[in-house]
Protein backbone atom coordinates (compact mmCIF):
# COMPACT_ATOMS: atom_id res chain seq x y z
CA UNK A 1 0.00 0.00 0.00
CA UNK A 2 1.42 3.65 -0.85
CA UNK A 3 2.18 6.16 1.53
CA UNK A 4 -0.28 8.63 1.34
CA UNK A 5 0.42 9.77 5.07
CA UNK A 6 1.16 12.91 3.48
CA UNK A 7 -2.73 13.90 2.56
CA UNK A 8 -3.38 13.68 6.51
CA UNK A 9 -2.64 16.84 8.51
CA UNK A 10 -3.45 15.73 12.35
CA UNK A 11 -1.27 13.65 14.41
CA UNK A 12 -3.62 10.99 15.10
CA UNK A 13 -4.64 10.89 11.62
CA UNK A 14 -1.17 9.81 10.77
CA UNK A 15 -0.70 7.27 13.36
CA UNK A 16 -4.17 6.18 12.63
CA UNK A 17 -3.01 5.15 8.94
CA UNK A 18 0.54 4.44 9.92
CA UNK A 19 -1.24 1.55 12.03
CA UNK A 20 -3.94 0.30 8.64
CA UNK A 21 -0.02 0.38 6.80
CA UNK A 22 1.14 -2.16 8.59
CA UNK A 23 -1.52 -4.44 9.23
CA UNK A 24 -1.91 -7.90 7.97
CA UNK A 25 -5.98 -7.84 8.09
CA UNK A 26 -6.83 -9.14 5.00
CA UNK A 27 -10.53 -7.16 5.49
CA UNK A 28 -8.51 -3.69 4.96
CA UNK A 29 -7.58 -4.47 1.18
CA UNK A 30 -11.49 -3.19 0.58
CA UNK A 31 -10.14 0.24 2.38
CA UNK A 32 -6.69 0.36 0.81
CA UNK A 33 -8.67 0.09 -2.83
CA UNK A 34 -10.81 2.89 -1.86
CA UNK A 35 -8.18 5.12 -0.48
CA UNK A 36 -5.99 4.52 -4.07
CA UNK A 37 -9.02 5.49 -6.13
CA UNK A 38 -9.60 9.08 -3.91
CA UNK A 39 -5.95 9.49 -4.50
CA UNK A 40 -6.34 9.11 -8.23
CA UNK A 41 -8.97 11.61 -7.96
CA UNK A 42 -7.92 13.86 -5.70
CA UNK A 43 -4.36 14.49 -7.87
CA UNK A 44 -7.11 15.02 -11.05
CA UNK A 45 -8.85 17.74 -8.99
CA UNK A 46 -5.43 19.22 -8.36
CA UNK A 47 -4.48 19.26 -12.19
CA UNK A 48 -7.86 20.32 -13.26
CA UNK A 49 -7.25 23.12 -10.72
CA UNK A 50 -3.91 24.09 -12.17
CA UNK A 51 -5.26 24.12 -15.49
CA UNK A 52 -8.10 26.70 -14.93
CA UNK A 53 -5.68 28.65 -12.89
CA UNK A 54 -3.58 29.09 -15.83
CA UNK A 55 -6.63 29.79 -18.33
CA UNK A 56 -7.94 31.95 -16.04
CA UNK A 57 -4.60 34.12 -16.05
CA UNK A 58 -4.49 33.83 -19.59
CA UNK A 59 -7.76 35.17 -19.84
CA UNK A 60 -7.30 37.64 -17.20
CA UNK A 61 -3.99 38.67 -19.23
CA UNK A 62 -5.87 38.61 -22.75
CA UNK A 63 -8.76 41.11 -21.57
CA UNK A 64 -6.18 43.52 -19.77
CA UNK A 65 -4.79 43.48 -23.37
CA UNK A 66 -7.79 44.10 -25.24
CA UNK A 67 -8.26 46.82 -22.88
CA UNK A 68 -5.20 48.48 -23.36
CA UNK A 69 -5.98 48.13 -27.00
CA UNK A 70 -9.38 49.68 -27.14
CA UNK A 71 -8.12 52.51 -24.69
CA UNK A 72 -5.56 53.07 -27.45
CA UNK A 73 -8.47 52.60 -29.97
CA UNK A 74 -10.97 54.55 -28.05
CA UNK A 75 -8.78 57.60 -27.53
CA UNK A 76 -6.23 58.28 -30.43
CA UNK A 77 -8.60 60.39 -33.04
CA UNK A 78 -5.78 60.21 -35.67
CA UNK A 79 -5.94 56.84 -37.29
CA UNK A 80 -1.75 56.69 -37.68
CA UNK A 81 -1.18 57.06 -34.28
CA UNK A 82 -3.92 54.58 -33.33
CA UNK A 83 -2.14 51.89 -35.49
CA UNK A 84 0.92 52.90 -34.15
CA UNK A 85 0.35 52.44 -30.36
CA UNK A 86 -2.23 49.32 -31.01
CA UNK A 87 1.51 47.82 -33.36
CA UNK A 88 3.64 48.39 -30.07
CA UNK A 89 0.91 46.86 -27.55
CA UNK A 90 0.27 44.03 -30.17
CA UNK A 91 3.97 43.48 -29.47
CA UNK A 92 4.46 43.85 -26.10
CA UNK A 93 1.10 41.33 -24.91
CA UNK A 94 2.42 39.12 -27.41
CA UNK A 95 5.79 38.30 -26.84
CA UNK A 96 6.86 38.96 -30.22
CA UNK A 97 9.58 41.31 -31.84
CA UNK A 98 7.74 42.79 -34.50
CA UNK A 99 4.43 44.16 -35.55
CA UNK A 100 2.86 45.60 -38.97
CA UNK A 101 -0.42 46.75 -39.56
CA UNK A 102 -1.31 46.93 -43.34
CA UNK A 103 -4.41 48.78 -44.48
CA UNK A 104 -6.61 47.61 -47.41
CA UNK A 105 -6.56 50.51 -50.44
CA UNK A 106 -9.53 49.57 -52.48
CA UNK A 107 -8.76 52.06 -55.45
CA UNK A 108 -5.65 50.22 -56.15
CA UNK A 109 -6.46 46.85 -54.76
CA UNK A 110 -3.09 47.03 -52.55
CA UNK A 111 -2.32 46.38 -49.07
CA UNK A 112 -0.64 49.31 -47.84
CA UNK A 113 1.87 49.32 -44.41
CA UNK A 114 0.52 51.81 -42.30
CA UNK A 115 2.05 50.75 -38.66
CA UNK A 116 5.04 49.22 -38.23
CA UNK A 117 7.93 49.21 -35.34
CA UNK A 118 10.83 51.70 -34.71
CA UNK A 119 13.20 49.63 -36.76
CA UNK A 120 11.37 49.76 -40.18
CA UNK A 121 9.05 52.71 -39.35
CA UNK A 122 10.32 54.65 -42.39
CA UNK A 123 8.64 52.28 -44.89
CA UNK A 124 5.01 53.21 -43.50
CA UNK A 125 3.06 54.02 -46.70
CA UNK A 126 5.95 52.98 -49.15
CA UNK A 127 5.67 49.05 -49.13
CA UNK A 128 2.38 47.95 -51.11
CA UNK A 129 1.30 44.23 -51.53
CA UNK A 130 -0.99 43.31 -54.20
CA UNK A 131 -4.44 41.36 -52.76
CA UNK A 132 -3.59 37.84 -52.57
CA UNK A 133 0.49 38.38 -52.66
CA UNK A 134 2.37 36.70 -50.09
CA UNK A 135 1.44 35.58 -46.95
CA UNK A 136 0.32 38.87 -45.71
CA UNK A 137 -1.81 39.23 -49.18
CA UNK A 138 -3.48 35.90 -49.01
CA UNK A 139 -4.51 36.73 -45.34
CA UNK A 140 -6.74 39.46 -46.36
CA UNK A 141 -7.80 37.53 -49.67
CA UNK A 142 -8.66 34.50 -48.16
CA UNK A 143 -9.76 36.32 -44.47
CA UNK A 144 -8.27 33.48 -42.71
CA UNK A 145 -5.57 33.76 -39.92
CA UNK A 146 -1.98 31.80 -40.98
CA UNK A 147 0.35 30.39 -38.52
CA UNK A 148 4.06 29.76 -39.23
CA UNK A 149 6.15 28.54 -36.75
CA UNK A 150 9.46 28.30 -38.31
CA UNK A 151 11.41 29.51 -41.43
CA UNK A 152 9.00 31.62 -42.24
CA UNK A 153 10.41 32.67 -45.93
CA UNK A 154 10.32 29.07 -47.19
CA UNK A 155 6.84 29.17 -47.03
CA UNK A 156 5.05 28.62 -50.48
CA UNK A 157 3.29 31.54 -50.07
CA UNK A 158 5.79 34.30 -48.95
CA UNK A 159 6.79 36.99 -51.15
CA UNK A 160 10.43 38.81 -50.17
CA UNK A 161 10.45 42.27 -49.24
CA UNK A 162 14.08 43.40 -48.55
CA UNK A 163 14.07 46.06 -47.10
CA UNK A 164 11.09 44.99 -44.44
CA UNK A 165 14.36 42.73 -43.04
CA UNK A 166 12.40 39.56 -43.52
CA UNK A 167 15.96 37.42 -42.96
CA UNK A 168 15.93 38.44 -39.47
CA UNK A 169 12.88 36.21 -38.17
CA UNK A 170 11.87 32.98 -38.03
CA UNK A 171 8.03 32.62 -37.61
CA UNK A 172 5.25 34.76 -38.12
CA UNK A 173 1.48 35.23 -37.27
CA UNK A 174 -0.96 37.02 -39.46
CA UNK A 175 -4.57 37.70 -38.98
CA UNK A 176 -7.13 40.05 -41.14
CA UNK A 177 -8.91 42.74 -39.95
CA UNK A 178 -12.40 42.58 -41.35
CA UNK A 179 -15.76 44.58 -40.23
CA UNK A 180 -19.36 43.80 -41.19
CA UNK A 181 -17.98 41.27 -43.77
CA UNK A 182 -15.41 43.73 -45.13
CA UNK A 183 -11.89 43.27 -45.44
CA UNK A 184 -10.21 46.39 -43.71
CA UNK A 185 -6.28 44.88 -43.69
CA UNK A 186 -3.74 42.56 -42.05
CA UNK A 187 -1.71 42.61 -38.66
CA UNK A 188 1.34 40.52 -38.06
CA UNK A 189 3.70 39.73 -35.42
CA UNK A 190 7.09 38.22 -36.23
CA UNK A 191 10.10 36.64 -33.51
CA UNK A 192 13.29 36.03 -34.70
CA UNK A 193 13.68 32.21 -33.17
CA UNK A 194 11.28 29.87 -33.98
CA UNK A 195 8.27 29.74 -31.76
CA UNK A 196 4.54 27.43 -31.73
CA UNK A 197 1.90 30.13 -31.78
CA UNK A 198 -1.01 28.35 -29.37
CA UNK A 199 -4.39 28.90 -30.06
CA UNK A 200 -4.83 31.55 -26.89
CA UNK A 201 -2.30 33.78 -28.97
CA UNK A 202 -4.14 33.41 -32.03
CA UNK A 203 -7.49 34.22 -30.19
CA UNK A 204 -5.66 37.34 -28.45
CA UNK A 205 -3.81 38.43 -31.40
CA UNK A 206 -7.54 38.07 -33.48
CA UNK A 207 -9.31 39.92 -30.52
CA UNK A 208 -6.87 42.67 -30.79
CA UNK A 209 -7.85 43.02 -34.78
CA UNK A 210 -11.32 42.77 -34.11
CA UNK A 211 -10.91 45.86 -31.96
CA UNK A 212 -8.57 47.59 -34.84
CA UNK A 213 -11.04 47.07 -37.25
CA UNK A 214 -13.94 48.33 -35.29
CA UNK A 215 -11.70 51.17 -34.65
CA UNK A 216 -11.00 51.72 -38.18
CA UNK A 217 -14.64 51.77 -38.95
CA UNK A 218 -15.64 53.91 -36.53
CA UNK A 219 -13.11 56.39 -38.03
CA UNK A 220 -14.12 55.87 -41.55
CA UNK A 221 -17.86 57.03 -40.40
CA UNK A 222 -16.55 59.75 -38.54
CA UNK A 223 -14.74 60.96 -41.72
CA UNK A 224 -17.35 60.28 -43.55
CA UNK A 225 -20.08 62.41 -41.59
CA UNK A 226 -17.00 65.28 -41.52
CA UNK A 227 -17.60 65.24 -45.34
CA UNK A 228 -20.71 65.02 -45.59
CA UNK A 229 -20.77 68.06 -43.15
CA UNK A 230 -18.35 69.99 -45.15
CA UNK A 231 -20.34 69.11 -48.71
CA UNK A 232 -23.23 70.43 -47.19
CA UNK A 233 -21.48 73.49 -45.56
CA UNK A 234 -20.29 74.20 -49.04
CA UNK A 235 -23.17 73.77 -50.53
CA UNK A 236 -24.58 76.27 -48.70
CA UNK A 237 -21.70 78.38 -49.04
CA UNK A 238 -21.85 78.47 -52.61
CA UNK A 239 -25.33 79.05 -53.08
CA UNK A 240 -25.29 82.34 -51.02
CA UNK A 241 -22.56 83.87 -52.77
CA UNK A 242 -23.13 82.85 -56.37
CA UNK A 243 -27.04 84.06 -55.74
CA UNK A 244 -25.84 87.00 -54.88
CA UNK A 245 -23.91 87.68 -57.59
CA UNK A 246 -25.51 89.40 -61.00
CA UNK A 247 -22.22 89.12 -62.82
CA UNK A 248 -21.37 85.83 -65.22
CA UNK A 249 -18.18 86.10 -64.99
CA UNK A 250 -17.60 86.77 -61.57
CA UNK A 251 -19.73 84.50 -60.25
CA UNK A 252 -18.45 81.80 -62.34
CA UNK A 253 -14.73 82.83 -61.10
CA UNK A 254 -16.47 82.81 -57.29
CA UNK A 255 -17.59 79.02 -57.95
CA UNK A 256 -15.13 77.61 -58.91
CA UNK A 257 -12.78 79.09 -56.39
CA UNK A 258 -15.03 77.62 -53.78
CA UNK A 259 -15.40 74.71 -54.80
CA UNK A 260 -12.04 73.97 -55.30
CA UNK A 261 -11.27 75.31 -52.01
CA UNK A 262 -14.24 73.27 -50.20
CA UNK A 263 -13.57 70.08 -51.82
CA UNK A 264 -9.60 69.93 -51.92
CA UNK A 265 -9.80 70.14 -55.73
CA UNK A 266 -6.96 71.18 -57.15
CA UNK A 267 -8.51 72.69 -60.50
CA UNK A 268 -11.97 73.65 -60.94
CA UNK A 269 -13.38 74.46 -64.64
CA UNK A 270 -17.21 75.44 -65.58
CA UNK A 271 -17.07 75.12 -69.85
CA UNK A 272 -20.09 76.54 -70.87
CA UNK A 273 -21.72 75.23 -74.17
CA UNK A 274 -22.03 77.19 -76.93
CA UNK A 275 -25.24 76.09 -79.06
CA UNK A 276 -24.26 77.67 -82.47
CA UNK A 277 -21.04 75.81 -82.90
CA UNK A 278 -21.88 72.81 -80.60
CA UNK A 279 -18.58 73.80 -78.82
CA UNK A 280 -17.63 74.25 -75.15
CA UNK A 281 -15.81 76.80 -74.00
CA UNK A 282 -14.06 77.76 -70.86
CA UNK A 283 -16.07 80.55 -69.12
CA UNK A 284 -14.60 80.16 -65.75
CA UNK A 285 -11.35 77.87 -63.62
CA UNK A 286 -9.38 79.08 -60.43
CA UNK A 287 -6.50 77.74 -62.17
CA UNK A 288 -3.65 79.95 -62.91
CA UNK A 289 -1.98 77.40 -65.87
CA UNK A 290 -2.14 79.67 -68.90
CA UNK A 291 -1.72 76.25 -70.68
CA UNK A 292 -4.84 74.79 -69.71
CA UNK A 293 -7.11 77.97 -69.56
CA UNK A 294 -5.71 78.20 -73.36
CA UNK A 295 -6.82 74.73 -74.48
CA UNK A 296 -9.11 74.57 -77.76
CA UNK A 297 -12.68 74.43 -77.03
CA UNK A 298 -14.59 71.58 -77.24
CA UNK A 299 -16.92 69.87 -79.52
CA UNK A 300 -19.96 68.32 -78.27
CA UNK A 301 -19.11 64.25 -77.66
CA UNK A 302 -15.28 64.89 -78.11
CA UNK A 303 -13.10 63.64 -74.69
CA UNK A 304 -14.78 63.48 -71.36
CA UNK A 305 -16.62 66.63 -71.25
CA UNK A 306 -17.97 66.62 -74.48
CA UNK A 307 -19.27 63.41 -73.99
CA UNK A 308 -20.63 64.32 -70.55
CA UNK A 309 -22.49 67.10 -72.67
CA UNK A 310 -23.36 64.68 -75.48
CA UNK A 311 -24.75 62.36 -72.99
CA UNK A 312 -26.14 64.02 -70.57
CA UNK A 313 -24.25 62.14 -67.55
CA UNK A 314 -21.89 62.35 -64.89
CA UNK A 315 -18.07 60.81 -65.75
CA UNK A 316 -14.84 60.13 -63.95
CA UNK A 317 -11.50 59.15 -64.53
CA UNK A 318 -9.17 57.39 -62.28
CA UNK A 319 -5.88 58.83 -63.99
CA UNK A 320 -6.80 61.44 -66.74
CA UNK A 321 -3.10 61.10 -67.80
CA UNK A 322 -3.52 57.40 -68.62
CA UNK A 323 -7.40 57.62 -69.83
CA UNK A 324 -7.18 56.96 -73.53
CA UNK A 325 -11.12 59.11 -73.99
CA UNK A 326 -9.41 62.16 -71.97
CA UNK A 327 -7.55 63.97 -75.42
CA UNK A 328 -4.92 66.51 -73.26
CA UNK A 329 -2.79 63.74 -71.36
CA UNK A 330 0.34 66.13 -71.61
CA UNK A 331 -1.10 69.12 -70.23
CA UNK A 332 -2.61 67.16 -67.42
CA UNK A 333 0.71 65.59 -66.47
CA UNK A 334 2.69 69.28 -66.78
CA UNK A 335 -0.18 70.59 -64.42
CA UNK A 336 0.07 67.43 -62.13
CA UNK A 337 -3.58 66.44 -62.01
CA UNK A 338 -4.95 62.62 -61.65
CA UNK A 339 -8.35 61.94 -61.45
CA UNK A 340 -11.71 63.93 -62.76
CA UNK A 341 -15.00 64.19 -62.46
CA UNK A 342 -17.30 65.94 -64.80
CA UNK A 343 -20.28 66.80 -64.25
CA UNK A 344 -23.08 68.31 -66.46
CA UNK A 345 -24.78 71.37 -65.83
CA UNK A 346 -28.81 71.43 -66.65
CA UNK A 347 -31.52 74.07 -66.77
CA UNK A 348 -34.86 72.44 -67.38
CA UNK A 349 -33.20 69.12 -68.81
CA UNK A 350 -31.32 71.07 -71.15
CA UNK A 351 -27.97 70.16 -70.70
CA UNK A 352 -25.74 74.30 -70.82
CA UNK A 353 -22.29 73.27 -69.57
CA UNK A 354 -20.18 70.54 -67.67
CA UNK A 355 -18.87 71.25 -64.03
CA UNK A 356 -14.55 69.69 -64.41
CA UNK A 357 -12.77 68.96 -60.88
CA UNK A 358 -9.46 67.38 -60.79
CA UNK A 359 -7.82 65.83 -57.78
CA UNK A 360 -3.74 66.04 -57.57
CA UNK A 361 -3.55 62.39 -56.53
CA UNK A 362 -5.45 59.60 -57.45
CA UNK A 363 -8.57 59.52 -56.20
CA UNK A 364 -12.09 57.48 -56.09
CA UNK A 365 -15.10 59.88 -56.11
CA UNK A 366 -17.52 58.34 -53.59
CA UNK A 367 -21.37 58.02 -54.90
CA UNK A 368 -21.81 61.28 -52.19
CA UNK A 369 -19.06 63.53 -53.29
CA UNK A 370 -20.80 63.30 -56.87
CA UNK A 371 -24.11 63.67 -55.27
CA UNK A 372 -22.48 66.95 -53.83
CA UNK A 373 -21.07 67.62 -57.04
CA UNK A 374 -24.41 67.49 -58.81
CA UNK A 375 -25.90 69.80 -56.41
CA UNK A 376 -23.18 72.28 -56.66
CA UNK A 377 -23.79 71.99 -60.70
CA UNK A 378 -27.41 72.27 -60.15
CA UNK A 379 -26.43 75.12 -57.96
CA UNK A 380 -24.41 76.57 -60.66
CA UNK A 381 -26.98 76.40 -63.25
CA UNK A 382 -29.95 78.36 -61.25
CA UNK A 383 -27.20 81.05 -60.70
CA UNK A 384 -26.07 81.08 -64.54
CA UNK A 385 -29.86 81.30 -65.37
CA UNK A 386 -30.97 84.08 -62.89
CA UNK A 387 -27.38 85.75 -64.37
CA UNK A 388 -28.55 85.92 -67.91
CA UNK A 389 -32.17 86.96 -67.02
CA UNK A 390 -31.05 89.66 -64.51
CA UNK A 391 -28.53 90.97 -67.46
CA UNK A 392 -31.19 91.04 -70.15
CA UNK A 393 -33.28 92.72 -67.66
CA UNK A 394 -30.68 95.39 -67.00
CA UNK A 395 -30.24 95.82 -70.49
CA UNK A 396 -33.80 96.10 -71.19
CA UNK A 397 -33.44 98.71 -68.84
CA UNK A 398 -30.76 100.65 -70.42
CA UNK A 399 -32.03 99.98 -74.00
CA UNK A 400 -34.31 103.16 -74.24
CA UNK A 401 -31.25 105.09 -72.99
CA UNK A 402 -29.13 103.50 -75.89
CA UNK A 403 -31.94 103.86 -78.43
CA UNK A 404 -31.63 107.62 -77.41
CA UNK A 405 -28.01 108.30 -77.99
CA UNK A 406 -27.88 105.90 -80.77
CA UNK A 407 -30.98 108.02 -82.35
CA UNK A 408 -29.00 111.16 -81.42
CA UNK A 409 -25.61 109.70 -83.54
CA UNK A 410 -28.03 109.04 -86.21
CA UNK A 411 -29.50 112.20 -85.91
CA UNK A 412 -25.88 113.90 -86.02
CA UNK A 413 -24.92 112.17 -89.01
CA UNK A 414 -27.54 113.23 -90.70
CA UNK A 415 -27.23 116.82 -90.24
CA UNK A 416 -23.06 116.58 -90.81
CA UNK A 417 -24.38 114.85 -94.49
CA UNK A 418 -26.81 117.95 -94.76
CA UNK A 419 -24.17 120.58 -94.30
CA UNK A 420 -21.42 118.63 -95.67
CA UNK A 421 -22.17 116.13 -98.53
CA UNK A 422 -23.14 116.85 -102.01
CA UNK A 423 -25.09 113.72 -103.11
CA UNK A 424 -26.69 114.09 -106.82
CA UNK A 425 -30.40 112.16 -105.61
CA UNK A 426 -32.17 112.09 -102.15
CA UNK A 427 -31.86 108.38 -102.95
CA UNK A 428 -28.10 108.55 -102.35
CA UNK A 429 -28.62 110.32 -99.31
CA UNK A 430 -30.98 107.89 -97.87
CA UNK A 431 -29.54 104.88 -99.12
CA UNK A 432 -26.41 106.12 -96.84
CA UNK A 433 -28.31 107.14 -93.51
CA UNK A 434 -30.30 103.43 -93.98
CA UNK A 435 -27.02 101.43 -94.14
CA UNK A 436 -25.78 103.32 -90.72
CA UNK A 437 -29.22 102.72 -89.06
CA UNK A 438 -29.00 98.95 -90.24
CA UNK A 439 -25.43 98.95 -89.01
CA UNK A 440 -26.54 99.99 -85.55
CA UNK A 441 -29.70 97.43 -85.66
CA UNK A 442 -27.60 94.77 -86.38
CA UNK A 443 -25.45 95.11 -83.19
CA UNK A 444 -28.96 95.79 -80.87
CA UNK A 445 -29.93 92.66 -82.67
CA UNK A 446 -27.00 90.39 -82.03
CA UNK A 447 -27.36 91.65 -78.40
CA UNK A 448 -30.69 90.60 -78.14
CA UNK A 449 -29.32 86.58 -78.73
CA UNK A 450 -26.40 86.76 -76.68
CA UNK A 451 -25.68 85.82 -73.50
CA UNK A 452 -23.78 88.96 -71.91
CA UNK A 453 -24.22 92.83 -72.70
CA UNK A 454 -21.26 92.11 -74.75
CA UNK A 455 -21.69 91.48 -78.75
CA UNK A 456 -19.59 88.76 -81.30
CA UNK A 457 -17.39 91.90 -83.55
CA UNK A 458 -17.18 88.53 -86.32
CA UNK A 459 -21.86 88.20 -86.03
CA UNK A 460 -21.39 92.21 -86.59
CA UNK A 461 -18.85 92.17 -89.54
CA UNK A 462 -20.60 88.84 -90.73
CA UNK A 463 -24.22 90.89 -90.40
CA UNK A 464 -22.92 93.86 -92.27
CA UNK A 465 -21.39 91.96 -95.23
CA UNK A 466 -24.74 90.18 -95.99
CA UNK A 467 -26.58 93.24 -95.75
CA UNK A 468 -23.84 94.81 -98.46
CA UNK A 469 -24.18 91.88 -101.09
CA UNK A 470 -28.18 92.19 -100.34
CA UNK A 471 -28.34 96.36 -101.14
CA UNK A 472 -25.07 97.87 -101.05
CA UNK A 473 -22.85 96.18 -104.10
CA UNK A 474 -24.48 97.25 -107.76
CA UNK A 475 -26.59 94.05 -109.06
CA UNK A 476 -24.34 95.26 -112.63
CA UNK A 477 -21.11 94.39 -110.35
CA UNK A 478 -19.51 91.67 -109.29
CA UNK A 479 -17.78 91.86 -106.07
CA UNK A 480 -16.64 89.18 -103.58
CA UNK A 481 -16.97 90.00 -100.07
CA UNK A 482 -15.52 87.57 -97.28
CA UNK A 483 -13.94 87.59 -93.64
CA UNK A 484 -11.65 85.32 -91.70
CA UNK A 485 -9.86 85.68 -88.34
CA UNK A 486 -10.21 85.90 -84.33
CA UNK A 487 -13.65 86.02 -82.93
CA UNK A 488 -13.69 88.41 -79.81
CA UNK A 489 -16.03 89.96 -77.98
CA UNK A 490 -16.82 93.98 -77.01
CA UNK A 491 -19.20 96.13 -75.18
CA UNK A 492 -22.16 97.34 -76.71
CA UNK A 493 -21.23 100.74 -77.03
CA UNK A 494 -17.59 100.18 -78.40
CA UNK A 495 -19.46 97.10 -80.68
CA UNK A 496 -22.21 99.97 -81.85
CA UNK A 497 -19.15 102.41 -82.62
CA UNK A 498 -16.83 100.05 -84.54
CA UNK A 499 -20.24 98.37 -86.48
CA UNK A 500 -20.50 101.92 -87.76
CA UNK A 501 -16.50 101.87 -88.65
CA UNK A 502 -16.73 98.75 -90.18
CA UNK A 503 -19.93 100.03 -92.37
CA UNK A 504 -18.32 103.23 -93.51
CA UNK A 505 -15.31 101.17 -94.73
CA UNK A 506 -17.29 98.79 -96.79
CA UNK A 507 -19.27 100.98 -98.02
CA UNK A 508 -16.63 103.37 -99.70
CA UNK A 509 -14.81 100.48 -100.75
CA UNK A 510 -17.83 99.56 -102.98
CA UNK A 511 -18.61 102.87 -103.68
CA UNK A 512 -14.88 104.36 -104.76
CA UNK A 513 -12.77 101.21 -104.91
CA UNK A 514 -15.17 100.17 -107.64
CA UNK A 515 -16.20 102.89 -109.10
CA UNK A 516 -14.39 102.03 -112.90
CA UNK A 517 -14.38 98.04 -112.06
CA UNK A 518 -17.17 95.99 -112.25
CA UNK A 519 -15.44 92.73 -110.03
CA UNK A 520 -13.42 92.69 -107.11
CA UNK A 521 -12.85 91.47 -103.78
CA UNK A 522 -13.41 92.95 -100.25
CA UNK A 523 -12.05 91.48 -97.06
CA UNK A 524 -12.25 91.61 -93.39
CA UNK A 525 -9.32 89.90 -91.23
CA UNK A 526 -10.32 89.98 -87.28
CA UNK A 527 -7.21 89.37 -85.20
CA UNK A 528 -6.98 89.39 -81.55
CA UNK A 529 -3.90 90.24 -79.97
CA UNK A 530 -2.06 90.64 -76.61
CA UNK A 531 -2.96 94.10 -75.56
CA UNK A 532 -5.53 95.13 -78.78
CA UNK A 533 -7.58 94.42 -81.75
CA UNK A 534 -6.53 94.54 -84.85
CA UNK A 535 -9.51 94.76 -87.66
CA UNK A 536 -8.26 95.09 -91.53
CA UNK A 537 -10.05 95.82 -94.49
CA UNK A 538 -8.56 95.05 -97.95
CA UNK A 539 -9.74 95.47 -101.40
CA UNK A 540 -8.55 95.14 -105.07
CA UNK A 541 -10.13 97.73 -106.20
CA UNK A 542 -8.77 101.43 -107.69
CA UNK A 543 -5.75 103.20 -105.79
CA UNK A 544 -5.35 105.50 -103.84
CA UNK A 545 -3.93 108.88 -105.23
CA UNK A 546 -0.23 109.21 -104.73
CA UNK A 547 -1.03 112.37 -102.32
CA UNK A 548 -3.83 111.26 -100.82
CA UNK A 549 -4.38 111.65 -96.88
CA UNK A 550 -7.74 111.28 -95.35
CA UNK A 551 -7.45 114.25 -93.21
CA UNK A 552 -8.07 116.58 -96.25
CA UNK A 553 -10.23 114.41 -98.00
CA UNK A 554 -13.42 116.11 -98.17
CA UNK A 555 -14.87 112.36 -97.98
CA UNK A 556 -17.81 112.45 -94.98
CA UNK A 557 -17.28 108.68 -94.32
CA UNK A 558 -13.91 108.73 -93.18
CA UNK A 559 -13.78 111.75 -91.18
CA UNK A 560 -16.65 109.84 -89.28
CA UNK A 561 -14.14 106.67 -89.42
CA UNK A 562 -11.70 108.75 -87.56
CA UNK A 563 -13.93 110.27 -84.98
CA UNK A 564 -15.01 106.82 -84.17
CA UNK A 565 -12.19 105.50 -83.74
CA UNK A 566 -10.30 107.93 -81.83
CA UNK A 567 -13.05 109.27 -79.51
CA UNK A 568 -15.14 106.37 -78.93
CA UNK A 569 -12.65 103.39 -79.00
CA UNK A 570 -9.67 105.04 -78.42
CA UNK A 571 -7.31 103.40 -81.30
CA UNK A 572 -6.09 104.25 -84.60
CA UNK A 573 -6.75 104.41 -87.75
CA UNK A 574 -4.73 104.12 -91.11
CA UNK A 575 -5.43 104.03 -95.10
CA UNK A 576 -3.11 103.04 -97.35
CA UNK A 577 -2.09 101.37 -100.77
CA UNK A 578 -1.78 97.77 -100.29
CA UNK A 579 2.16 97.39 -100.76
CA UNK A 580 1.81 95.08 -103.90
CA UNK A 581 -0.08 97.66 -105.77
CA UNK A 582 -3.11 95.69 -105.88
CA UNK A 583 -5.52 97.99 -103.68
CA UNK A 584 -5.81 99.53 -100.62
CA UNK A 585 -5.71 98.30 -97.20
CA UNK A 586 -7.40 100.14 -94.23
CA UNK A 587 -6.13 99.11 -90.54
CA UNK A 588 -7.97 99.83 -87.53
CA UNK A 589 -6.25 99.00 -84.34
CA UNK A 590 -8.26 99.00 -80.60
CA UNK A 591 -7.00 98.25 -77.54
CA UNK A 592 -8.12 95.34 -75.44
Amino acid sequence: MRDRSAHFRTPRAKRLFAALRHSDDPNLSVLHEELDARDKQLRELERIVERQRRELAEKSSEAEALQRVAEATGSAIDLEEMLRVTSSIATHITGTDSCQVYLYDAAHDELVLRAADDTISDLVGRVRLKMGEGITGWVARERKPVMVSKNAMQDHRFKSVPEMREGDFQSMLSVPLVAHGEILGVINVRTRHPREYTRGQVQLLSGIANQVAGAIERSRRYRQLERQAVHLHTLSEVSQAISSNMYLEELLHLFVTMVARTMGYKVCTVMLLDIERQELVIKATQSDNKEYAGKPNLKVGESVAGRVVAEGRIMTLHDVKEAEEYIFPDIAERMGVSSMASVPLLIQGQVIGALNCYTERVHTFTREELAILQALGAQASLAIENSKLMVRSAVIQEMHHRIKNNLQQIVSLVRLEMRFSKYRTVEDALNDTLSRILAISSVHELLSREDLDSVSIKKVAESLLHAARQSVIPSDKTIVVEMDGDDFMMPLHKATSLALVLNELVQNAIEHGFRTLNEGRIAIHLEELEDVYRIRITNDGEALPSNFTYRTTQSLGLSIVETLVRGDLNGTFTIENDSEGDGITVSVIVPR
